[in-house]
């Protein structure tokens, strides 16, 4: 099982959503940064369990601890360890469903590959897993900021079959996105998708969505061609957070219905830089960042774990009735946000990394 991320800033994460704790070991982070709990902690809390009536009402305070790698609040150049205990663990709920694979979880594919499973929870397969992701993205975030200037926002742009506005990404802050629940840039759509969410959780359902991220502030010259693309690198961290369905970058599959005339992007100056008239390309031109807005979307799919009655099948092939136990989100993308952003920061700042070492 692959559970490390990235090249030169290097993300090792474990725990399955019922141990004892979840957490990442952080390699890579230079020394002498200040960095505490403080520091990481507000990422957490927008990813944390029970935040509203459209979230699990699982209750975990999601309280991270660095317990190696920094010392009187700065870092020592050396492996960050991070532990976020699970409190709330029920893995009860979980036992009517040990021989009942749920549909399109990943019960039956973890069985198949390894011979056997964490019973409850979906374990690995989890969303709680990705609080090491947040936390470890919230530290790359912080450096990103410091050394780089660059600013990484993330919003849900649909739930559902509600899409929203498309907000000015120049000028989008987390504030305007955290300003509801559903953690939506525009009020009047954010107000329709909770009331979808919720319809779908009341009648033990669930549905999808997508969430948007830019990436202000990149320089040029990101990415590394041909295989480790700045475009295949986000794809990569993307599609590799639970429940994705699909990533596009800058115009994606729309921008197959325009044009050459249309779709490309004139350069003209700005200031004391070159830059592009138009976005379609996504900040990205030939696997290499262009010194222009970062903008990609992520396809989440509706949780595969409803409370409503399915019709399935056990693992000997028996016939079966599954009405799922448990507390799960009926729309994981107000939850996604952050971990969308602390995948993007990870992203990033290995690349940056891997540039600057190029003048070494």
């Amino acid at each position: 099982m692959s559970s490390s991320f990235g090249t030169d800033f290097r993300v090792t994460t474990f725990g399955e959503s019922h141990c004892f704790g979840v957490g990442a070991i952080v390699d890579g982070v230079p020394a002498g940064l200040a960095l505490t709990e403080e520091d990481l902690q507000p990422q957490l809390d927008r990813r944390r369990p029970g935040q509203s009536k459209v979230t699990t009402d699982r209750k975990e305070g999601d309280v991270v601890k660095i317990l190696s790698g920094t010392e009187n609040g700065l870092t020592l150049g050396t492996p960050i360890g991070l532990l976020v205990h699970n409190r709330d663990q029920r893995p009860g709920d979980y036992k009517e469903m040990s021989n009942v694979p749920r549909p399109s979880h990943a019960d039956f594919t973890y069985q198949m590959k390894y011979g056997i499973r964490a019973s409850s929870g979906g374990g690995r397969s989890s969303a709680r897993e990705t609080i090491a992701r947040v936390a470890a993205g919230a530290i790359a975030e912080k450096i990103l900021v410091e050394r780089f200037g660059i600013e990484i926002v993330s919003w849900v742009s649909a739930a559902g079959d509600i899409t929203a506005p498309d907000p000015d990404v120049l000028t989008i802050s987390r504030e305007q996105v955290d300003g509801n629940q559903v953690r939506c840039s525009d009020q009047a759509a954010s107000e329709k998708m909770m009331a979808a969410i919720v319809a779908a959780r009341d009648g033990q359902d669930s549905i999808g969505g997508v969430v948007s991220c830019v990436c202000r502030n990149v320089p040029a010259g990101l990415g590394e061609p041909v295989f480790d693309k700045l475009e295949a690198k986000l794809a990569h961290a993307m599609m590799s957070i639970p429940a994705t369905k699909g990533f596009e970058i800058g115009s994606g599959f729309a921008g197959t219905e325009l044009l050459g005339s249309q779709h490309n992007d004139p350069f003209v100056q700005k200031g004391e830089r070159l830059g592009t008239m138009t976005n379609h390309s996504g900040g990205i031109q030939g696997g290499i960042s262009n010194g222009e807005p970062l903008v990609f979307r992520i396809a989440f799919k509706p949780p595969a774990t409803i409370g409503k009655a399915q019709q399935t099948a056990t693992f000997e092939g028996d016939d079966a009735v599954l009405e799922a136990k448990g507390r799960h989100d009926p729309c994981v993308v107000p939850r996604a946000v952050p971990i969308v952003e602390g995948m993007a920061a990870l992203v990033v700042l290995d690349l940056a990394m891997r540039q600057a070492g190029r003048s070494l």
